[in-house]
């Protein structure tokens, strides 16, 4: 048997092309946030690409558990891929790799359970309503922050994860964003139907934050139009390994879309929408059916930044907004989206808003999805950075356009920075338009 073929690797022939792109030059770790965090060469891009090669010539086991760690100690950040010269597309290596070993090994049976919950949203919806209603036994709750910290002796099992009583977490809803809505959301005057994809965090997390991206939708004449039947974007098991579950979870996402009747599909989240644009394509490509229609869709979804500015040139507010603000770039959002400009361009046009930019605004905070959780130290080394940084502007507000970057920097400035308020910069811009129509009521 061929060394390729005990690896697993056999159904990835553009990972060689990959791996010989790279020259070994080092680049990547002027960037790579694990590498800043750990100065280890199994850290960064290079070191991996080495073990790849290893793996691929037989000399190491793709099953070997150190392998396996150093390969899943990676935030797929994309930041290398901006630094690199010969354009080394690290995120497919790391994906395909991840993909062998989950055909090889199996999920680990936590990973599994959580994958799977995923798949049902019946399932997925009960588990996390429970988990609201039951949250004040595990957790502390911050009223003025609308967070919840881990109590003791829950934080002193959580310290390895990162859980200790200081972590601060978005409480979870018990009134999940989608539940809270109709199918369609009319506009005054509209001219055109979006469909809003709302992702896991916003519909758990940040219910608010999705209202507020409606409201700025109808206040610019868009009709909204919200399915029910979407479900996870599919990032989360896809960075993993479980390229079957992602192709599942993207099927039944596209059929959700197609029966919509919208025009696009708006998203606020990076991970979101880097789905729709570039990760459905790669997993889906070659499927008869829905080919055609990644291929429709993924020209048709857009960031809510880049649709307000570039396909609908959005009304400027008139309302005050009285805040320092600094910005965020969320990895996907920037590295995979290309998506920095527009959020900045809208901030600066809201009438109150004092945009002060941070040293280093596209280093990654550290989040990674879970990754804060299997790493937390490597983790809460990177967000220390980030949170440095932005508390040096004297801002008393992060924006950003990503809600898992929202809940690491919530812990984040609470720990290592001067707590400042973090938010999505679409609800800046949806205060707007409320002072907006506070001024007016009071003529």
């Amino acid at each position: 048997m061929s060394a390729e073929s005990a690896t697993g690797l056999e159904a990835f022939p553009s990972l060689q092309q990959e791996l010989d792109r790279c020259m070994k030059c080092g680049m990547c770790m002027s960037v790579c946030p694990v590498y800043n965090a750990e100065k280890s060469e199994g850290g960064v891009a290079r070191g991996k690409i080495t073990i790849a090669e290893a793996v691929i010539s037989g000399d190491l086991a793709l099953e070997d558990q150190e392998v396996i760690d150093t390969l899943f100690n990676c935030l797929v950040c994309k930041s290398c891929m901006q630094a690199c010269p010969s354009g080394v597309q690290f995120d497919r290596i790391m994906l395909d790799l991840r993909a062998a070993i989950v055909k090889k090994k199996g999920l680990p049976w936590v990973k599994a359970a959580i994958f799977a919950g995923l798949k049902s949203p019946m399932v997925m919806d009960g588990a996390m309503k429970v988990g609201a209603f039951l949250q004040g036994l595990v957790f502390r709750e911050d009223l003025r922050l609308r967070a919840i910290s881990p109590r003791s002796p829950f934080a002193i099992l959580g310290q390895s994860a990162g859980f200790d009583e200081n972590r601060l977490l978005p409480a979870p809803t018990t009134n999940p964003l989608r539940d809270r809505l109709p199918r369609v959301i009319p506009a005054p005057d509209s001219n055109m139907r979006v469909a809003f994809f709302t992702g896991c965090s916003f519909h758990y997390f940040y219910p608010q934050t999705g209202l507020d991206l409606i409201d700025v939708l109808t206040e610019n004449h868009v009709e909204v139009v919200v399915p029910k039947e979407q479900q996870c974007c599919g990032t989360p098991v896809l960075v993993h390994g479980d390229v079957e579950s992602a192709k599942t979870l993207a099927k039944r996402n596209i059929d959700a879309m197609e029966q919509s009747g919208a025009e696009y599909i708006v998203t606020g989240c990076g991970s979101c929408g880097g789905a729709w644009q570039h990760e459905f394509a790669r997993i889906l490509g070659d499927d008869p059916i829905y080919a055609p229609k990644v291929e429709h869709w993924a020209a048709r979804t857009f960031d809510i930044s880049t649709f307000l500015t570039k396909i609908i040139d959005y009304r400027r507010p008139q309302g005050q907004v009285d805040a320092v603000v600094t910005y965020h770039d969320s990895c996907h959002l920037k590295k995979s989206m290309k998506v920095f400009r527009e959020p900045r361009q809208i901030l600066n046009e809201i009438p109150g808003v004092i945009f002060k930019e941070m040293a280093k605004p596209d280093a990654c905070c550290g989040s990674g999805g879970s990754y804060f959780l299997t790493h937390s130290e490597t983790s809460g080394s990177i967000s220390e950075r980030k949170a440095v940084d932005a508390a040096s502007t004297g801002a008393s507000t992060i924006a950003t356009g990503c809600p898992a970057c929202m809940m690491q920097l919530l812990d984040s400035t609470h720990r290592y920075g001067s707590k400042q308020r973090v938010r999505h910069y679409v609800s800046l811009l949806a205060d707007a338009y409320r002072a907006e129509k506070e001024a007016w009521d009071m003529l």
